[in-house]
């Protein structure tokens, strides 16, 4: 299996390689050259997310001997917590919640990060240079990746995150690693963020002097793993009731909804995928209009959504470049801060259901698919904790919520940050200082 830059097909590597590089030499995304195929009778007998794992990727590392060989220890690392599929009893339809937060973090990335970690210790083992991960990040990238990274003796992990644009307790936990990661408050938006990095990885300067890589969903090192917790949803669903299993993914940078929709094209058993959207609009209108206006990012309740200009979309057209195709392959639709409050306040009293308000945003249009008739099975991907939003949450619930003991644990770090301005010219500096 090789991977091959969106932009130039000329560029073309194997897993491991896509991996360490993070992004294409051309700043294009990697992507397969080809997908692999699966039926759900495949995966017979495996139930677990580590047994899904290692079945579904090993085709995408195929032809990389180390990361084929070391793919069965790699996916028990990674995917050593739970993501349950509960079902919601008093919901009006059917109804279920794939929950993401029970990792270290409390957020889907932890399976990424985790995933990418494990094989970057690998293909890394007999470097002689650092690996310096430059990571943008909107809320809960970060977290992960420096919970997966911190203390290990051969990287360097570097945090761009907006400064005031997270909720305090990402912001604790962005900040409370010190050693070998570095975090950095950006007098800008995400979008600054992301804009810093990609500069960065095309920098001369920098290259002379880092050996640069990326934990942003832009590393196709985090997108392949994602796709394992909707192929286990997709398959528990279809033995249950023989139905697909359809989706509603809270998206901002796109990288979440991208590893559902890869995995519906691998052939698992998953129907139609919504994506849904805070205030900003981009993707929405894009998909109503077929104009890609990427702008800047406005500050919403559900922050890690707050992407103006998504990297994953050049994937996305990449994999569907005619856009009546796309149309037809998902749908979208955005709430906003009002609609993510009354969300949160009605499904905790009706459906005992407390909501991040990224999650809050997928269950809104869950009500409205309802009201336009839609059928099926339905899954709310939840992609946070509702306590790393307790100012949010708590007075819409008028309760506290109870903080997972692995949150906790981090609540109660030193914070170590510094603050940066929004260029490349600034991140250089700090880091050859």
């Amino acid at each position: 299996m090789h991977y091959i830059s969106t932009r130039n097909p000329q560029h073309r590597v194997l897993l491991g390689e896509a991996i360490a590089q993070g992004i294409a030499p051309d700043g294009g995304l990697f992507v397969p050259e080809s997908f692999p195929h699966f039926v759900p009778r495949q995966f017979d007998g495996e139930a677990d997310l580590v047994a899904i794992a290692q079945h579904l990727i090993a085709p995408f590392a195929a032809g990389d001997a180390l990361l084929t060989e070391e793919l069965a220890d790699i996916c028990r690392a990674a995917f050593d917590f739970p993501a349950p599929l509960v079902e919601v009893p008093e919901a009006p339809a059917p109804l279920w919640v794939l929950e993401l937060f029970h990792g270290p973090t409390a957020a889907f990335k932890d399976f990424g990060a985790r995933f990418l970690a494990e094989c970057l210790e690998r293909i890394r083992r007999n470097a002689k240079r650092k690996l310096t991960i430059l990571v943008a990040t909107s809320g809960d990238t970060g977290g992960a990746v420096a919970a997966a990274f911190h203390n290990r003796p051969w990287v360097d992990v570097v945090i761009l995150y907006p400064k005031g644009l997270v909720s305090q307790r990402q912001a604790q936990q962005l900040a409370c690693w010190g050693g070998n990661v570095r975090t950095f408050a950006v007098h800008g938006t995400f979008d600054d963020c992301q804009r810093m990095v990609k500069e960065a990885f095309l920098d001369r300067a920098l290259a002379e002097t880092h050996q640069l890589s990326s934990a942003n969903s832009i590393n196709v090192g985090r997108l392949l793993p994602q796709m394992v917790y909707y192929a286990y949803a997709g398959l528990e669903l279809w033995r249950r009731n023989g139905r697909r299993a359809n989706f509603i993914i809270p998206a901002g940078n796109l990288g979440n909804s991208l590893a559902g929709i890869w995995a519906r094209h691998c052939g698992l058993p998953i129907g139609e995928i919504v994506l849904s959207t805070n205030a900003n609009p981009t993707v929405t209108e894009y998909l109503r209009t077929g104009e890609w206006e990427p702008r800047a990012s406005v500050a919403t309740l559900a922050s890690a959504m707050d992407v103006g200009n998504p990297s994953n979309m050049e994937r996305l057209r990449a994999l569907h470049p005619d856009f009546e195709e796309l149309q037809g392959q998902i749908g979208a639709s955005s709430v906003d801060d009002i609609e993510i409050r009354a969300t949160i306040r009605r499904d905790a009293h009706e459906l005992g259901q407390v909501w991040c308000p990224h999650t809050a945003t997928a269950a809104k249009v869950f009500r409205r698919l309802l009201a336009r008739g839609t059928r099926g099975d339905w899954v709310v991907v939840s992609t946070a904790h509702p306590a790393k939003f307790n100012d949010i949450v708590e007075p819409q619930i008028g309760r506290t919520v109870e903080i997972p003991s692995s949150l906790e644990r981090l609540l109660s770090l030193p914070r170590q940050e510094k603050e940066l301005e929004p260029t490349l010219d600034a991140l250089r500096a700090d880091l050859q200082s």
